[in-house]
């Protein structure tokens, strides 16, 4: 019987397999030559030479290690960076002390303690001539009445609910305020900002004064905000400056029946074994403003929060830092309504300067395209701190 095994003394595994190989070399050469198949592996190739990991991964060794000295000194740049942000708020705390004396001041006009003479009253508007001419003939009416019939005219002790308008007015802060709270928010008299000492930790504290009432006994309730000015150790380059790493508040003593932060439910419970139901009450949290005051606790001890207690404590230490840099300093201009305006109007030109923008990409990856464009932490004794 004939051996189909060999061929001229060739395995035929052999043979098949140096067919195999010559017909892959034949495709390969025929897909090399295809025009669309070469563009698409010159696009993967610029795309990959462009990342700029990838690129660094083709550098020699020598200039990696020049990179790692660029880097070395980048961090010693963040340290000195950290420094002056200290010195920023040394300059906070230096030019709070010259601002507190108006902002006692203004605190006497809000409560009515003090009455600002003509000259501390006169207010001359950037409105026009017509504004002028409407004020002087408001002002001829006024003497009529006044000669008409005097006294008519309420006239409230200061200037009422001016820090409860501002909550109104303020939409971060209108959302955490429930019907309720708004009774408590009419005694309100002043917020303060406090700057930590010289020497302490970098921190602030703001204080919420209140005239006696009916819901609790504190005059002054407090949040302290603690800050972090050091480049963090596991990724120095995202430092950015001073941010709020964690917040305390302080124990609010309600009068009898009138915690708003709590409510009341009842609840049926059925015995195991007699199969008789009792009705119970407890307390359970509600929403309220005065929750500002029991805040979230940052993680420690290399715990995590969840994503909502994030978001909560996020938003947390936005407020504090929107009262300390905006609402405290320019709060008349948030009682009227102007600061508000202002800020409307800046993101709204923000808007409109990135849309011209992209207008403007566009019609340069277009040349012929007919493009048409079309945006110093004290507690005070009346409260305890948490």
């Amino acid at each position: 019987m004939a051996d189909n095994s060999f061929s001229d003394g060739v395995p035929s595994d052999a043979l098949e397999a140096a067919k195999n190989a010559s017909n892959t070399e034949k495709l390969t050469d025929q897909v090399m030559q295809n025009p669309q198949v070469l563009a698409a592996l010159q696009e993967r190739l610029d795309n990959v030479s462009h990342t700029p990991s990838s690129y660094i991964e083709t550098l020699p060794k020598a200039v990696k290690r020049r990179i790692n000295a660029l880097k070395q000194l980048q961090v010693r740049c963040a340290h000195i960076e950290a420094k002056f942000y200290e010195e920023v708020h040394d300059l906070e705390r230096k030019y709070a002390a010259l601002y507190q004396p108006l902002f006692d001041k203004r605190r006497e006009f809000i409560t009515g303690d003090v009455e600002p003479t003509d000259a501390e009253s006169e207010w001359h508007s950037d409105s026009g001539e017509e504004e002028k001419l409407a004020g002087d003939m408001k002002n001829k009416v006024v003497l009529a009445e006044k000669e008409a019939a005097t006294g008519e005219e309420p006239n409230p002790r200061g200037i009422p609910e001016f820090w409860f308008t501002i909550f109104r007015n303020v939409d971060m802060l209108s959302e955490l305020v429930q019907e309720y709270d708004e009774p408590i928010l009419k005694h309100l008299q002043d917020i303060k900002v406090k700057f930590s000492d010289p020497g302490q930790p970098m921190s602030f504290v703001l204080e919420f004064h209140f005239e006696p009432n009916d819901y609790f006994t504190n005059s002054v309730l407090t949040k302290t905000y603690k800050m972090k000015s050091e480049p963090d150790k596991a990724d120095p380059f995202s430092f950015e400056g001073p941010e709020i790493v964690d917040c305390d508040g302080c124990a609010i003593d309600w009068k009898k029946g009138k915690n708003v932060t709590v409510k009341t439910i009842k609840k049926k419970q059925k015995h195991k074994g007699r199969g008789t139901v009792r009705t119970i009450t407890k307390q359970v949290p509600n929403d309220s403003f005065f929750n500002f005051f029991s805040p979230l606790k940052a993680s420690g001890d290399g715990e995590s929060l969840d994503e909502d207690s994030e978001f909560t404590l996020a938003s947390d230490f936005e407020i504090g830092h929107f009262f300390r840099e905006r609402i405290v300093p320019r709060a008349v201009l948030y009682f009227t309504g102007e600061a508000i305006e202002d800020d409307d109007n800046f993101e709204e030109g923000e808007e409109g300067e990135e849309e011209e923008l992209e207008g403007d990409e566009e019609g340069e990856d277009e040349d012929d395209a007919d493009v048409n464009p079309k945006k110093e932490p004290s507690q005070p004794s009346e409260c305890k701190q948490q």
